[in-house]
């Protein structure tokens, strides 16, 4: 793997987060043509449906593709769905060398290394392959599993508190932990509360970021005892009775959708948790301390010994004006999909 690799790499992912709020259930994916040192094309995917990114870039690069390099962020499809696979209009336009991030982890769509290959184009797996996995994470969780990806977001204080001993909860992070909040939301394509949360805060459950076109997500919300009013901001979300979270995620799998942010409350938070179906966590934490009379971010039967607690691998700590996001993932054997 060569540093000019990388770089082009590198470009390619950048073009394929360009798709990150309209391209579900698809993967991320982006494209860059490189002829002699210099991009002749590149696109991404933008949406269902849309053309592929390899498309897109052929199409921007003409005739120059010939005899160039194509540096794709996921492999390379070989089958036809809602449209043509992409490994034929690589060997149409006559690149000579492709490089691809990461292999395709769905059995209908791999292969496309292999075709190249048959038919003399040289192919370079893994470039960049961690980066180009970690973007797909929803994709590769997906296809590994058969259910949503379920991030749970938690804004708590700095001792683990969701609201003060009154209820108040309004508003325990500043500014710009609630902006990457509704960054979260447009990245997902399901946000489940409790109906507890809708009687405490009568949320949206909505995407309000400066500029935001892209689609709303499936406001869901979990309320067995019917406790919902006609007259809540949600009253036209999906209701769904079941308390428990598999057979919730079995409801919203068969309705497309394949990522779910969970946002509480704090049973709902901790029913997911128990039933081990948290993929992500994302932990916003103010610098203030609500004392033993706070509400706790997680409610149910509890952990009754340390060797039980769930582990949790911190994958990155930043600043979001005055408070911290910490982002964490369940600590799992990891899976081998995507390996060049």
């Amino acid at each position: 793997m060569s540093s000019d690799d990388e770089r082009w790499m590198r470009r390619a992912l950048a073009l394929a987060e360009r798709g990150r709020y309209t391209v579900s259930p698809n993967p991320l994916v982006g494209c860059v043509i490189v002829r002699d040192g210099v991009t002749a094309g590149e696109g991404w995917h933008e949406r269902r449906g849309g053309p592929h990114a390899e498309i897109v870039a052929l199409r921007a690069a003409g005739t120059e593709a010939k005899g160039a390099c194509a540096y794709v962020t996921l492999e390379p499809c070989a089958h036809t769905g809602l449209t043509g696979p992409c490994v034929q209009a690589l060997l149409d336009a006559e690149v000579s060398r492709v490089v691809v991030g990461v292999a395709d982890p769905w059995p209908v769509a791999a292969g496309g290394a292999a075709l190249l290959r048959a038919s003399g184009v040289e192919v370079a797996m893994g470039v960049l392959h961690a980066e180009a996995q970690r973007q797909n994470e929803v994709f590769f969780h997906t296809v590994a599993t058969g259910r949503p990806f379920v991030v749970l977001k938690l804004a708590t204080s700095l001792d683990g508190r969701i609201a003060a001993a009154d209820g108040t909860s309004r508003w325990l992070t500043g500014e710009k932990a609630r902006e990457r909040a509704h960054a979260l939301r447009a990245e997902v394509d399901a946000v489940v509360v409790g109906s507890g949360t809708v009687l405490a805060d009568d949320p949206r459950l909505t995407v309000r970021l400066a500029g935001y076109e892209g689609p709303q997500p499936l406001r869901v919300v979990l309320d067995r005892r019917g406790r919902v009013p006609a007259h809540a901001r949600v009253h036209d979300a999906l209701i769904l009775a079941e308390p428990d979270p598999a057979a919730v995620l079995a409801r919203l799998w068969e309705r497309e959708v394949r990522s779910v942010l969970v946002e509480g409350g704090a049973r709902v938070a901790g029913a997911f948790l128990a039933a081990g179906l948290v993929d992500k966590v994302v932990a916003h934490v103010a610098g203030l301390l609500l004392g033993a009379g706070g509400v706790p971010a997680l409610r149910g039967d509890g952990i009754h010994t340390l060797a039980a607690a769930p582990r949790l691998r911190i994958d990155g700590v930043e600043n979001a004006g005055p408070d911290l996001i910490v982002t964490l993932y369940p600590e799992r054997s990891p899976s081998k999909t995507g390996e060049p």
